[in-house]
């Protein structure tokens, strides 16, 4: 079995100011769009349901800021925050989400569903592990077209209960094709600790592939960002896959519906990722720290942030529906 390999310490030097604010402000779009999406369902405006990437932010936005706008992501049933990190637009985001004509996939996708070509957003998908193969196979065509790009595979660690998960990081490491799987272990398989539905280490699964293995602190988007850098510059090289375990939590439940969580996690151990463990949190007060920014900027990022989603929500919310004509098209692969 191979050994566990650890990255260098990361390395944050070559990124300046303007560009962590740039991550700031990602992250700060995600939060708001979610806030925004938990209110539309809650207003029965929304059909059916979502999964609310709050409190994971610093992943998505961590690794996407380090691939090309032609790199490749498949996203999961928590999968907003992986779409507005590598490119999607709000407006449009919202318009699927209630179904409308404007939605990337007309209205048709759903929460769970949204795919966008143009930002290398393959899709998200309702099947746990799902697009694990999709992914791989975009891998396989980067390698035999030889364009030098990367893809990434996004799941939570509940995928790692999943058959194909193991058969495509088999290819992807005997034919070394240049794809990251970015395990997002935010310790619930929906509302079950992941310690009783997933025996021994996440890391050594991968590890028996031959897999190049990391493991990072999944809030703090410094650590994310670096060692993203570094295993996706590595697969562009030909070296092959990389595993990337990322520590994380959902601060809100499974989904929109899941309000009452205690009989599955306490309270306390919420508050507590909450108060200390904020990947938001961890990033401004670091910039502050270093006097890199004051504490005003941030309220107005945020305030910006607000304004621009509010318009979104406005804009789908009177966006029309597909016509009934449509009911057919764009659901089979001709």
């Amino acid at each position: 079995m191979a050994k566990k390999k650890q990255p260098p310490a990361p390395d944050i030097s070559s990124v300046d100011v303007e560009q962590w604010l740039h991550m700031y402000e990602q992250m700060v779009k995600i939060r708001v769009f979610e806030e925004h999406v938990n209110d539309l369902y809650r207003s029965a405006k929304m059909p059916g349901l979502a999964h609310l990437y709050i409190g994971e932010e610093a992943i998505a936005v961590g690794v996407c800021e380090a691939l090309n706008r032609d790199d490749y992501i498949t996203s999961t049933h928590r999968g907003h925050g992986h779409c507005l990190a590598k490119g999607a637009e709000v407006d449009r985001m919202f318009a699927e989400l209630l179904g409308k004509a404007d939605g990337y996939c007309r209205g048709k996708g759903g929460s769970m569903h949204i795919a966008d070509p143009d930002s290398g957003n393959l899709g998200a998908n309702a099947i746990v592990g799902g697009s694990a193969g999709i992914a791989t196979g975009a891998a396989m065509s980067i390698k035999k077209r030889n364009t030098g790009q990367v893809a990434v595979c996004f799941f939570g660690e509940g995928a790692l209960g999943q058959g194909l998960l193991y058969e495509v990081m088999n290819m992807a490491e005997l034919w070394k094709l240049p794809v990251i799987y970015v395990c997002e272990n935010n310790l619930y398989n929906e509302y079950t600790h992941y310690s009783e539905s997933t025996a021994g280490d996440f890391m050594a699964r991968a590890q028996a592939f031959g897999i190049n293995c990391v493991e990072v602190d999944g809030q703090d988007i410094r650590e994310v960002y670096s060692v993203a850098q570094q295993v996706i510059e590595r697969a562009r090289r030909g070296d092959g896959p990389t595993f990337m375990l990322c520590h994380t939590y959902r601060f809100h439940g499974h989904h929109v519906g899941d309000v009452n969580r205690s009989y599955y996690r306490s309270k306390e151990e919420e508050d507590d990722w909450k108060t200390n463990r904020d990947p938001l949190k961890t990033l401004s007060e670091w910039l502050i720290g270093q006097k890199m920014a004051e504490r005003q900027l941030f309220d107005t990022i945020e305030a910006d942030a607000r304004s621009e989603i509010e318009k979104a929500v406005e804009y789908a919310l009177n966006a029309p529906y597909p016509d009934v004509s449509e009911v057919e098209k764009h659901v089979y692969v001709e």
